[in-house]
């Protein structure tokens, strides 16, 4: 089945439990905190539904269509598709809702392809991660994950002195119908906006965090569990010419607090086991599919501040000096560096697991390494070209309602290069990029997006050949020795 945009918003008032502050959500597709975004969502689903995009958004199976992200890949057609699909989407926001919902889809689907990883000794899983995929695919469900423990549980001592329990999620009982779940997980990302939440453990669990190491899907509306809002962002808008990003974009970010929450057998997948509770991510493709996704959304983004660093260039008459086109130069070199590394990542594939293809791991990580370590320095680069421009307006488009003022703002705020609404229009823009509270979120987002940056480059130090590098040195120094008289004098 492919959900339309009301059918989703039809699901999203089930009785879930949502809370800004002290104030009870009841209905987050028409609270002002969340409406917008939530039709936001509601336009990429009914997009898939479009003549236009649906052959890039959807594939045939037995006689039904699924949503591309729910695709196994098999050959480097597939692996384009995914890519395709995951761009148009990503387009649809220039990247800046990167929990939507083809990130967690594509975890589960890079899982489905090795699901064995998921039968151990003591628990056999493999079928309950099977039928989770497929119900995923049939219902188009658009999940997050919560995989994070609240910061200060990364310090049990503080907890165990004062007798009081841990606040990270863990097991807290099991009976012949599941498992009960207490205890909190950040950051579930777009959670309100999604029917399931995704619960398990991306960061490294010690040996005997077993109760901790707990694998399994809930829905939104579950009983006993509640969704923490941080401050909306979207309350700040107006209007969207003052606001264009924070307007219908604020994807917003969850706590979630489990207060026993029962989960039946079938949406555990993983349970007692701390080693592998972490490697399902990366015994399995889903760690690739998922992060090429993320490179994908993140292309978008930069294709948006390099169209906006040559707009403001243009507007300033800045374009004409030499420097300022060395810049733009290097932000198109910056655009096309990230797209070569997303094409090659299909280009060099893997076949992993047997009778897979997967993204080329070695180059998708390189490609999170590369965002994480430039998005500050590419927005500085949107920043600089600004200059004082984005504080040289009015506080709002407001001003065109009043005769007297729309007359002063057309007249005084015109520049030879674009009328004062248009100009006004651009800086708006640019400032959403780089100085609103929703730009200061974006920039926290992307600098921590895969965790932090020693833990991105332990996956690259993981997947890197050092016997082929090692071996390359090796080589070299096996095709010559000590010189001769060097070799008597040492003897």
């Amino acid at each position: 089945m492919i959900k339309t945009g009301q059918q989703h918003l039809e699901g999203l008032r089930d009785g879930r439990v949502v809370y800004i502050g002290d104030e009870r959500v009841n209905d987050v597709t028409t609270h002002p905190a969340f409406a917008r975004a939530a039709q936001t969502v509601a336009g990429l689903y009914d997009m898939k539904h479009d003549p236009r995009y649906q052959d890039t958004l959807t594939f045939e199976q037995n006689g039904e269509r699924y949503s591309a992200w729910f695709l196994q890949a098999k050959n480097r057609d597939d692996l384009r598709k995914r890519m395709n699909a995951h761009k148009l989407i990503a387009d649809q926001t220039c990247g800046m809702m990167g929990r939507s919902m083809d990130h967690v889809s594509g975890f589960v689907t890079g899982m489905s392809t090795n699901p064995s990883v998921f039968d151990t000794e003591n628990y056999k899983f493999a079928d309950n991660l099977m039928a989770y995929y497929h119900h995923m695919k049939e219902n188009d469900t658009f999940a997050t994950y919560a995989v994070l423990p609240p910061q200060a549980a990364r310090n049990p001592e503080f907890y165990q002195k004062q007798n009081l329990p841990i606040p990270t999620l863990m097991v807290v009982g099991q009976d012949d119908e599941g498992v009960t779940i207490s205890g909190m997980k950040m950051l579930a990302t777009s959670a309100v906006f999604c029917d399931d939440i995704w619960i398990g453990n991306l960061l490294p669990l010690a040996p005997d965090q077993v109760k901790q190491a707990v694998t399994c899907a809930v829905p939104c509306n579950v009983e006993g569990l509640s969704m923490w809002m941080r401050q909306p962002i979207s309350m700040n808008a107006d209007n969207q010419f003052d606001a264009p990003l924070t307007w219908s974009m604020d994807e917003t970010d969850v706590l979630v607090i489990c207060d026993n929450v029962k989960v039946p057998w079938e949406k555990v997948f993983v349970m007692d086991d701390a080693i592998l509770a972490r490697e399902i991510y990366i015994r399995t493709p889903a760690h690739c599919y998922g992060n090429h996704q993320a490179n994908v959304r993140f292309w978008s983004k930069l294709e948006l501040i390099t169209g906006l660093c040559s707009k403001v260039a243009q507007a300033t008459g800045a374009d004409a000096i030499p420097a300022v086109r060395e810049t733009l130069g290097n932000m198109s070199a910056l655009e096309a560096t990230l797209s070569g590394m997303i094409h090659g990542q299909i280009e060099a594939a893997e076949t992993w697991p047997d009778g897979f293809l997967t993204f080329n791991r070695r180059m998708m990580y390189a490609a999170l390494n590369w965002c994480t370590q430039n998005h500050s320095e590419i927005i500085d680069t949107l920043r600089e070209l600004c200059g004082g421009g984005v504080f040289q307006m009015p506080a709002s488009i407001t001003v065109m309602h009043d005769e007297k003022l729309r007359k002063d703002f057309e007249e005084y705020f015109q520049t030879p290069q674009l009328k004062a609404p248009d100009r006004m229009k651009l800086f708006r823009l640019a400032w959403d990029v780089v100085g609103s509270e929703f730009a200061g979120r974006q920039q926290q987002y992307e600098k921590f997006y895969a965790g932090a940056s020693f833990i991105i480059r332990n996956h690259s130090f993981r997947e890197a050949p050092w016997e082929h590098f090692d071996g390359v040195v090796d080589n070299l120094m096996g095709t010559y020795d000590i010189p001769e008289p060097m070799q008597a004098a040492a003897e």
